[in-house]
């Protein structure tokens, strides 16, 4: 279960679907990856063909990211089975 959000706009969209704070385009993939999220366990449920999981380094070991589009990814980490920190950014 998605526990808690580093971006307010992304939670705002899986909490009321408004995709006032995040990019349009992205909103159907956006809310197929937080459905999936919000049952997961593990990191590892979230390796979907072409969403292209991956553990982060540095500032952000730990922490997970997925493919939304382009430069955009969504990244989280979990705890205690709950995902955690789930951010939405444009790492270019």
């Amino acid at each position: 279960m998605i526990q808690s959000f580093r971006h307010a706009g992304l939670e705002k969209f899986f909490l009321t679907g408004s995709k006032a704070g995040i990019q349009p385009v992205h909103a159907t993939k956006l809310r197929r990856q937080l459905t999936l999220l919000n049952t997961a366990k593990t990191a590892n449920r979230m390796n979907v063909p072409g969403w292209d999981l991956h553990a982060l380094k540095g500032n952000l070991q730990g922490h997970w990211s997925v493919k939304v589009n382009g430069n955009w990814r969504m990244t989280f980490a979990f705890e205690n089975e709950n995902a955690i920190l789930v951010d939405y950014r444009d790492y270019h």
